[in-house]
């Protein structure tokens, strides 16, 4: 009697249990029903707005995933399961996991924000840290950079996401400068005609910002300047090989144009007395 006791009591806890399992189950295929068609609804939304596809995928999982796990709470709650000793358990090892693994935790935050702040695309050139090169690939955790060296440089999102960046593919225009030194016997305004000149004469130069030429300083042997002048950066993307030839051409067409002239840039020089004294 007690055994057929003990499994008719079983018998009736799983028949009151059975309706709620059934509810679970069905919340939770809902669930994956709803989630898969919101987020193909998010997806064709932050398509027609024509984001990056690095956003769409972003936007995607990310309501996915969210909607999931919500439903696998309410599903839980429909068998009286305990949401919230399970919540406060894998808070309890998400911050043990997270002293562990807090630099992937960082690098993988500070990627989704970069793929939602959009500071460069796949193909700008970009300067961060030391390295300057032209952006091969972002992804959650890292961005990858070709250098002008030809090495691939790995940058953690992180150090990304915190240092300045320059992006001169973002830019229009560009300024170069070259700094030189004529003799203190120059006519100075001479050789700012002269070099302005030779500046405008330049295919590579702007007429907009027109070229400037700037003396700075006395310097020991020289009359110090600086000549500025933009070039065009926007239509086929600036490489960092067109400033080096852009500055190439300013340089040498200034020295053609000095020695044409007769405008010295003399080397920096010393002058040593030796005296003979009579004993």
């Amino acid at each position: 009697m007690d055994v057929q006791s003990s499994l008719e009591q079983l018998l009736v806890r799983f028949l009151d249990f059975l309706p709620k399992v059934i509810a679970g189950v069905v919340v939770f295929i809902i669930t994956l029903y709803i989630s898969a068609w919101i987020a193909r609804v998010v997806k064709r939304s932050a398509e027609r707005r024509a984001a990056d596809p690095e956003i769409v995928i972003l936007l995607t999982r990310g309501t996915r995933w969210t909607l999931i796990v919500l439903g696998i709470i309410v599903a839980l709650e429909q068998v009286e399961f305990d949401v919230t000793g399970l919540i406060a358990g894998l808070g309890i090892a998400g911050v043990t996991i997270g002293f562990a693994l807090q630099d992937v935790a960082k690098n993988f935050i500070a990627g989704v924000l970069l793929l939602i702040q959009q500071p460069f695309e796949i193909g700008d050139v970009i300067k961060i840290l030391d390295y300057v090169g032209t952006v091969q690939e972002i992804t959650l955790r890292t961005t990858d950079i070709l250098a002008q060296d030809g090495r691939m440089v790995i940058v953690p999102n992180s150090e990304v996401f915190i240092n300045p960046l320059m992006n001169y593919s973002r830019t229009p225009r560009r300024r170069i400068e070259i700094s030189a030194g004529v003799s203190y016997d120059s006519d100075l305004n001479h050789v700012t005609q002269t070099a302005l000149g030779v500046l405008d004469d330049l295919d590579e130069v702007l007429p907009d910002p027109a070229p400037e030429v700037t003396f700075r300083e006395f310097s020991g042997s020289t009359i110090d300047f600086v000549a500025y002048y933009w070039i065009a950066t926007e239509g086929a993307g600036l490489k960092e090989a067109n400033v080096r030839q852009a500055k190439d051409a300013g340089m040498k067409a200034l020295k053609t144009a000095f020695e044409a002239e007769g405008i010295e840039m003399p080397f920096p020089t010393m002058e040593i007395r030796m005296e003979q004294r009579e004993k």
